[in-house]
């Protein structure tokens, strides 16, 4: 852990937002002597840490978060990531000055850990997971780790990392608005498409925020980038790092490439698509920009397949539940936009029994009609969405298409829409925001109701 404490000692600090990320900052501010109020919306009840946070003389104001809270004259502002700009308290911040940054910024300020960053529309954490996997095979000093967006906040990790190991870090839009000096050796870009923009207000905006990712990198660092659309290879053009492309389609043999349904790196072999454990296009493409870093790093081709030959996939992504009667079923809740439906559903070539649905962002779901059409025999539909999701259905010709209002009633109907040889999948297209808290949430519902209606186990990740 680098020393920074004559940096922050004294300093007054906001702390936005009382979430995993918020609470290990205040803690981490603490012992560097900083004076922290964090600050939430949220009651005593809906915060763990609320007792140890005050026990470490963390100034704690729950209940309500309005502007007046400033008139307290902070040095810095540390915000969740999903708190938008445009909220008061925030607006009022850069009104005065006050420097805001986010969880993920404080983190690389306090480690002399190699950064590998990781962002995306789709395919971050699966990337993610991947490269922390390869980088970890038969490693012989120091040790890699995953944080940031996945799910493990980043100030716990580089606390407690050191110079000989690698953090690899998911870093979401959001976040990436939020960076001052974070500066990762390798960057990877996965894809990028239309999301989020109910927070950046346009897909400029968006785009911009996602390619903050290399903007203090340098000759000496990585920006391992998708090749397979124009757009991403021209966003490519805006870094000073070494750009490594990765690319399903053959586009560049710069970097990972698909030739014949084998995967190389600078054309030397390393093993062929079908030996990946994960279905679909997607998988190979993430599989893809994994490879690339682990090549970076030196790592082993025989460790790398070993690691893509065994990977099941992460939580709530494309995610191989259990097989049952011959039906094997897959979670993907995290598919909270379009896209990332499209890409699962062409990841099967059996019989494929889809529930879908959710928050209604005022989309239309004409883009899935193709996929719809090419193997799916019945849809089960819940949520805000579920009569426009209906509409594209009838229109890819769909035979079975049955309106329910949940999860709980989706999941016995979409099992007697299947037959064995059959694939049934969640992924829904949507957020789970109209019946969820998270898309967890979301997902776990899902395997504990396949869990009882087959009687059988999930398979461990």
């Amino acid at each position: 852990m680098i020393s920074i404490k004559n940096v922050y000692a004294n300093k007054k600090v906001l702390v936005l937002g009382a979430g995993k990320s918020g609470t290990n900052a205040a803690k981490l501010l603490i012992k560097m002597g900083a004076k922290v109020t964090l600050n939430d919306r949220k009651n005593k009840s809906e915060v763990p840490e609320y007792d140890s946070l005050v026990a470490d003389n963390v100034n704690v104001i729950l209940g309500k978060q309005d502007a007046s809270i400033l008139d307290d004259d902070f040095d810095l502002m540390v915000k969740n990531p999903g708190i938008p700009y445009d909220n008061p308290v925030v607006e009022k911040a850069e009104q005065m000055d006050i420097p805001i940054i986010v969880e993920v910024q404080l983190a690389s300020e306090i480690t002399d850990a190699e950064l590998i960053g990781v962002t995306g529309s789709n395919g971050k954490t699966t990337t993610t997971t991947m490269i922390n996997k390869m980088l970890n095979a038969n490693r012989t000093s120091g040790k890699s780790y995953v944080a940031g967006n996945i799910g493990v906040p980043a100030t716990q990790v580089a606390a407690n990392a050191g110079s000989k190991d690698s953090i690899v870090m998911e870093l979401s839009s959001f976040m990436l608005l939020g960076i001052t000096s974070l500066h990762p050796h390798i960057a990877v870009l996965t894809n990028i498409f239309s999301n989020h923009l109910d927070y950046h207000k346009t897909r400029e905006n968006y785009v911009n925020a996602k390619m903050n990712i290399t903007k203090n990198q340098d000759e000496n660092d990585y920006f391992v980038v998708n090749f397979d659309t124009a757009e991403w290879r021209d966003l490519s053009k805006r870094s000073k790092a070494q750009v490594v492309p990765f690319s399903r389609k053959g586009n560049s043999k710069l970097g990972a490439y698909v030739q014949n349904d084998k995967i190389y790196f600078k054309s030397e072999y390393v093993m062929d698509v079908k030996d990946i454990k994960l279905p679909g296009e997607q998988n190979v493409e993430n599989a893809l920009a994994a490879i690339a870093v682990a090549k970076i790093k030196g790592v082993d081709n025989n460790s790398i397949k070993s690691v893509l030959s065994k990977f099941n996939g992460v939580r709530h992504r494309v995610q191989y539940v259990l097989e049952a009667d011959g039906r094997k079923i897959y979670n993907d809740s995290k598919a909270t936009d379009i896209e990332a439906t499209q890409m699962a559903l062409n990841g099967f070539d059996e019989p494929i029994v889809l529930l879908a649905g959710g928050l209604d962002r005022g989309y239309k779901f004409d883009k899935l009609v193709p996929n719809l059409s090419k193997n799916v025999k019945a849809v089960v539909l819940f949520g805000e969405t579920k009569h426009l999701l209906k509409d594209a259905a009838e229109k890819a010709g769909v035979e079975n298409i049955k309106l329910v209002d949940n999860i709980d009633q989706a999941v016995p109907i979409a099992y007697k829409f299947s037959e064995p040889g059959d694939v049934i999948l969640l992924s829904p297209a949507n957020a789970s925001w109209d019946q969820f808290n998270t898309f967890e949430e979301r997902g776990d519902r899902f395997i504990h109701d396949i869990k009882k209606i087959t009687g059988v186990k999930e398979v461990k990740q």
